[in-house]
């Protein structure tokens, strides 16, 4: 069983969070690969193996970043085949502000899964409350379409995002789910 973590990443931050689903997949299955897109790009029959796509990105400007807006253009050149009709899709999204509009590009990653005919898995991951306050972690942000990150909005000094945590659940989650219906 293969999962591919498949994003881009601006500035660093994308790259951090998907490494920690990356390692949260990886306590359930052993073959979790972290690709970027432009790696993906190249390697578009590995994507064809694979048993789940997880999709993260940067929300700029409202939406998926240019350069995942690339990778999902370029899989119209095998989009009719429907080579990945049936497997595990998850996305993640970071941004500096708490909202942001990430909502709209974990719709955007999800419409590209279904286009491609994906089962899509939700974050399934409750906020937690301490004494009526919610806490940051797990799933500090409430999002329950794709995991949400919320990263510092520096270039020159890469801090790691808040939602750290959510990531490696999430990662397990999916990984979980993946082997499950695979009957492994």
């Amino acid at each position: 069983m293969k999962i591919v973590i498949i994003y881009h990443s601006g500035y660093g931050h994308t790259k951090i969070v998907a490494e920690h689903i990356q390692q949260g997949a990886l306590t359930v299955v052993p073959d979790v690969a972290l690709l970027s897109t432009l790696q993906a790009e190249d390697n578009f029959s590995v994507l064809h193996q694979a048993d789940a796509l997880i999709f993260g990105c940067p929300t700029l400007m409202g939406g998926v970043s240019v350069g995942f807006k690339k990778f999902m253009e370029a899989t119209g050149k095998f989009w009719y085949a429907q080579p990945w009709k049936d497997k595990w899709a998850a996305g993640f999204t970071v941004s500096s502000t708490l909202n942001g509009d990430k909502l709209n590009t974990l719709q955007q990653l999800s419409i590209f899964a279904a286009q491609h005919s994906m089962l899509w898995i939700s974050t399934g991951i409750l906020p937690k409350f301490s004494n009526d306050v919610q806490t940051t972690e797990p799933n500090g942000l409430a999002s329950y379409l794709g995991l949400m990150a919320l990263s510092d909005n520096s270039t020159s000094k890469l801090n790691p995002p808040k939602g750290l945590e959510t990531a490696v659940l999430f990662g397990q989650r999916i990984a979980q789910l993946t082997k499950q219906f695979n009957n492994q």
